[in-house]
């Protein structure tokens, strides 16, 4: 199973995403964590194949997120680093980039690229 955890604090799009992710054969959705400090401690301690970031966290930020998977992949491994956001400005995904997000999308536009980017790294990981 490709497994996968949500960082997100608005209670709507983590029932919406939990839906969703229930839906793709072969994810198994960890849950979802809505500050950094809680992101970290939960890959610290339950390795993921995938995580989805949202940039404005209830404590902490998506961007502390990424800073600390990209600056210690020993200790969180090396998941497939997806934001979600609605803090889609150039410059903020450019950051992202540079922090070693592999994809980049915005929460109001782009949910049906988000879940297609699922299923094709879920079939890659588990084909592999």
């Amino acid at each position: 199973m490709f497994k996968v955890l949500l960082i997100e604090d608005s209670l709507l799009l983590q029932e919406l995403m939990e839906g969703i992710l229930g839906e793709i054969d072969g994810i198994d959705y960890r849950g979802c964590v809505d500050t950094e400090a809680d992101a970290l401690l939960h890959m610290e301690q339950f390795p993921v194949e995938l995580v989805i970031i949202d940039i404005e966290l209830r404590q902490g930020s998506g961007i502390g997120v990424l800073a600390a998977l990209q600056a210690e992949p020993e200790r969180y491994g090396s998941p497939l680093k997806v934001v979600l956001t609605n803090y889609s400005h150039a410059s903020m995904q450019q950051r992202c980039i540079r922090l070693g997000c592999d994809a980049f999308y915005d929460k109001s536009l782009n949910t049906r690229e988000l879940v297609q980017y699922i299923e094709q790294a879920a079939a890659a990981r588990l084909e592999s």
